[in-house]
């Protein structure tokens, strides 16, 4: 199955990608849904690209575990500095009884959590029971548009068949997993300096995406795993944030590996976000579907000014329909989308046992990348990818259901690693997947937030 699932996603960005062989039973995590293969699946898939990037004419053995991929499905709860574990929800993020079923609050930013305030008339200091009874007298979908409204981010429980009901879920099912779409024409230069085009084979490159320049400007989860994925293959990720911005502490330092750290204001330090767009090969942003558009920095300003751009936009409801522009987190979506509901009883939520929608679309995004860069290689022009976590969703929701709700979680033996940092010493788990001759591995700890300039580290790019 998984290896099907590998050739399929091949398939439906139009490259031709190796063979993966694939270890350990699907049974890894407990969950009615098969969140194991779909963890080896979306792994896989971003492994493969990678080897068929680095050695086109004759890829290298590719190797997934399906504990490993699991395990870093999970890679926030096994993550550890000074042995310490981090605790990423806010105190009053959760699921609170409604009137008629469950709604959950997501408050782990500060102005979401002020707009879920505002949203049911409570003032700031209150305490979780608090905002309990606040949603007791309410509907679950009274609260979740009340929060929506003032700009926060809620999502009602429903049933999947409630789900398959809404306008945004006919949307979303229209919608390719992972959408790859040309931006510009063919003229742009297909030459890629440092490769060997046409043997196929790289040369001067030690690593496979080494020389290839990420920006990411990104946040929670699936966008940083998207960029920390091809950073553990070599590529030179800049991560650009801003001081005013929210984080979530322990996340904001799990997903940084190998990493450099830059802060720009996109309201009085544009020039600065656009030199550096001039001279990358992969720009990855998550923020609300339109936000950098209306900044001038959407797919078609960024091909403007780097020809040759691959632009990966992640979301949570995809950029079209009804909620297309509709803030989310991998949270939300599972409980808007039936996913909580029925891998329980349905009398209350039951989340799966991962993040799955996050770090499942993180590596589709990374996947994706590269597709565009196999892409490009060969066809030229600036290349456009799409991931929502409601797609992957869907995706999971379609490979069906397992006998696995009572199996234990798996163990992390064997696939952690520790590295000194300024955070302490860190423990995390290893990245998955194995390119035979290219072990992917991070080559930096996390940095701080905004450690180093607004400038790339090498000279010359690949691209």
């Amino acid at each position: 199955m998984i290896e099907t699932l590998i050739k399929e996603l091949g398939e439906g960005v139009g490259v031709a990608l190796p063979d993966v062989r694939v270890t350990g039973d699907d049974l890894v995590l407990p969950s009615v849904f098969p969140v194991g293969a779909a963890a080896a699946a979306c792994a896989g898939a971003a492994n493969a690209a990678v080897a068929a990037y680095w050695r086109p004419v004759a890829p290298p053995e590719v190797l997934v575990d399906v504990r490993h991929a699991a395990v870093a499905f999970q890679s926030e709860r096994h993550f550890q500095a000074d042995g310490e574990n981090f605790d990423v929800w806010a105190p009053l993020s959760g699921d609170y009884r409604a009137d008629d079923g469950w709604v959950k609050l997501h408050c782990n930013f500060d102005h979401h959590r002020d707009a879920a305030l505002r949203a049911l008339g409570l003032p700031a200091g209150v305490t979780k029971e608090d905002v309990a009874r606040a949603c007791e007298s309410r509907t679950a979908l009274d609260v979740e548009e009340a929060v929506t409204r003032e700009g926060g981010c809620a999502g009602a429980m429903r049933s999947r068949a409630r789900w398959l009901a809404h306008p945004q879920a006919g949307v979303i099912a229209e919608q390719p997993l992972v959408g790859l779409t040309r931006l510009t024409d063919p003229s742009t230069p297909t030459d890629v300096p440092g490769t060997l085009e046409s043997s196929g084979e790289s040369s001067g490159w030690d690593r496979p995406l080494s020389g290839v320049r990420v920006l990411d400007l990104t946040r929670v989860i699936a966008g940083p795993v998207a960029a920390r994925t091809l950073a553990a293959h070599g590529a030179e990720v800049l991560r650009v944030g801003a001081a005013h911005l929210p984080e979530v502490p322990g996340l904001v330092v799990e997903t940084a590996f190998g990493k450099r750290s830059c802060h720009i204001d996109l309201c009085s330090e544009p020039e600065a976000l656009r030199d550096l767009v001039r001279q990358a090969d992969v720009v990855i942003q998550a923020y609300r579907p339109g936000a950098l558009n209306a900044r001038g920095f959407g797919p078609a300003d960024l091909a403007a000014m780097r020809p040759g751009i691959v632009c990966v936009d992640i979301s949570a409801y995809g950029s079209r329909g009804p909620w297309g522009g509709r803030r989310g987190f991998d949270s939300l979506v599972q409980m808007v989308c039936g996913i909580a509901h029925e891998n329980g009883d349905g009398s209350r939520p039951a989340p799966l046992p991962a993040q799955a929608l996050d770090h499942g679309s993180g590596f589709l995004a990374a996947f994706g990348a590269v597709a565009a860069l196999l892409r490009r290689r060969a066809e030229g022009g600036s290349w456009h990818v799409e991931v929502s976590l409601a797609r992957t969703a869907k995706w999971l929701d379609d490979l069906g259901r397992v006998d696995g709700a009572g199996i234990p979680q798996p163990s992390a033996d064997g696939l952690l690693a520790t590295m000194p940092s300024a955070f302490g010493t860190l423990t995390y788990v290893r990245p998955p997947g194995l390119i035979a001759g290219a072990e992917p591995y991070w080559a930096s700890p996390p940095p701080r937030q905004g450690e180093h300039p607004a400038e790339w580290a090498t000279a010359t790019g690949r691209g």
